[in-house]
């Protein structure tokens, strides 16, 4: 199976300063699958896809990439993945044209078969209009299109995807989505996604892996993983940000079988018959004197899940009461 990505004991260990940024780390991709890597920033997400990508090599661990070892195979690695990271090698003075163009040659295609394919994936990602202006004048929508056009160049079996609609517009973001979901469901093109917008990996993955400190925490499909607190929460934003872990002791000492966390002026309390565990919150605090400026009683999401694992929101998205 050439779309398939099996990953055993991953670690890395970078010399300078003995930093473990990878703690061995074990995780399966089935062909076709649409995964989403999610973890904080220092969380060992860029290392892992560096080391999947053959960018850098492990430390230990076993890693296969499309059936070959991405350490003993690395060629044959590239001939079946695309790559899109953050950071784009694209020569602004070329056309966008010239650009893929400039891939397909790369990749072996001759000029006449480039040229093809080069239309054909300007139409894909809808810049045929603008094919013959100058990278340098792309907007930054345009350029994240342009880069999944040079990564789809040799029809890659697997597609990685660093982060491709950080920083842009909703409109250029939807677009971005509406492509990579008829690349994996008509294509069958493998998925691998990081993101900083957990919607993101809600509306696209099939399943989510989550990172946190080297170490995987958390792996499923999206509602699996808010299956996993099965609580109601309730949200708590306090008048004096000061008060915040006097609370949250307050509430552990009080209440039995609650799962609190703080976070700068608010408590988050994860809780079974939540509506009945609110009216109590309020009694505990009213009688404690700590002023309440607002309170909300939800289902988790996936931002809460990746709160309760990681002890932080994920950046880039808003979380309850923000």
């Amino acid at each position: 199976m050439n779309g398939r990505i099996v990953v055993e004991e991953l670690t890395k260990t970078f010399k300078k300063g003995n930093v473990r940024a990878v703690k061995n780390v074990s995780f399966q991709v089935e062909e076709g699958e649409f995964f989403a890597f999610l973890g904080p920033n220092g969380a060992g997400k860029s290392t892992t896809v560096q080391i999947l990508t053959t960018l850098i090599n492990a430390t230990s661990g076993k890693v296969e990439v499309a059936g070959h070892d991405v350490i003993r195979q690395p060629e044959q690695v590239r001939q079946y993945i695309g790559v899109a990271l953050q950071e784009t090698g694209v020569d602004p003075d070329l056309t966008g044209r010239e650009m893929v163009e400039l891939q397909a040659y790369i990749f072996g295609f001759n000029k006449e078969e480039g040229k093809k394919r080069a239309q054909t994936l300007l139409e894909i990602v809808k810049l045929t209009e603008a094919a013959e202006r100058r990278i340098g004048s792309y907007s930054g929508g345009m350029r994240r299109r342009l880069d999944l056009a040079l990564t789809l160049v040799n029809e890659p079996k697997i597609l990685f995807l660093d982060e491709p609609t950080t920083g842009l517009d909703p409109s250029s973001r939807m677009a971005i989505w509406e492509e990579l979901r008829r690349l994996n469901k008509e294509n069958g093109t493998t998925i691998f996604l990081t993101t900083q917008y957990l919607e993101e990996a809600d509306s696209l993955a099939d399943r989510i892996g989550i990172i946190n400190k080297g170490e995987m925490v958390a792996m499923g499909s999206p509602k699996e993983l808010k299956a996993q607190i099965g609580h109601d929460l309730i949200t708590i934003t306090l008048k004096e940000m000061g008060r915040v872990e006097e609370a949250a002791g307050v509430l552990r000492k009080q209440v039995a079988d609650i799962d609190v966390i703080s976070r700068n002026d608010q408590i988050l309390i994860y809780v079974e018959e939540g509506t009945k565990q609110l009216l109590e919150v309020i009694r505990i605090f009213d009688n404690d004197d700590i002023g309440i400026t607002d309170i909300q009683l939800s289902s988790p999401t996936l931002d809460d899940i990746f709160l309760k694992l990681t002890s932080e929101p994920m950046e880039g998205v808003k979380t309850h009461g923000e």
